[in-house]
């Protein structure tokens, strides 16, 4: 039975291998995906990060970070990465993270939640394009927002520098 948690520092090793191994040769991934959960995690900019745990191993994980808008509305809050061992892939098992995440940021009083991704997946989510409010770094064809309360956001969204090589660990 897979068990969702949140992430622990005895996860942190496993975290990274999981999310390199997810993303390694994928034609849509920068490469970097696991040194970015490190830098958000070691800036105290990891608003959580969730596992999916199977006998013990972790076999996928989530994280959420913060997120701003050029209107100053807020929380909102990023999506990404989410990483699933490939041999795991297309169990629900990335999907269970997505939920459970989700119900999470409701709870922190969230506006909503921003992400960069394939929109074939993330739409069963709720995701809908917001071309309107597309960070500049971002392909209008990509950027989905799943909005949970409130009027619909005017402005333009920004990830967390993290996310753009903005920042590294020392």
């Amino acid at each position: 039975m897979i068990i969702i948690r949140s992430e622990c520092h005895e996860d942190w090793a496993a975290i990274h291998a999981v999310t390199e191994s997810a993303f390694r040769n994928k034609a849509y991934a920068a490469g970097d995906e696991q040194d970015l959960i490190d830098i958000l995690r070691s800036i105290d900019s990891l608003t959580f990060s969730l596992v999916a745990v199977d006998n013990g191993e972790v076999i996928g994980q989530i994280t959420f970070s913060p997120a701003t808008i050029s209107s100053g509305s807020h929380p909102w809050y990023a999506l990404g990465p989410v990483s699933v061992l490939p041999a795991r892939q297309g169990e629900g098992i990335g999907a269970q993270l997505i939920e459970e995440g989700l119900l999470q940021l409701q709870t922190l009083g969230a506006l909503g939640c921003i992400l960069t991704g394939n929109p074939a997946y993330y739409s069963r989510f709720g995701f809908d394009f917001s071309p309107q409010n597309v960070p500049d770094n971002e392909l209008e064809k990509y950027f989905m927002l799943k909005q949970f309360k409130g009027e619909r956001p005017i402005g333009v969204f920004s990830f967390h520098p993290a996310f753009y090589g903005g920042v590294k660990i020392e």
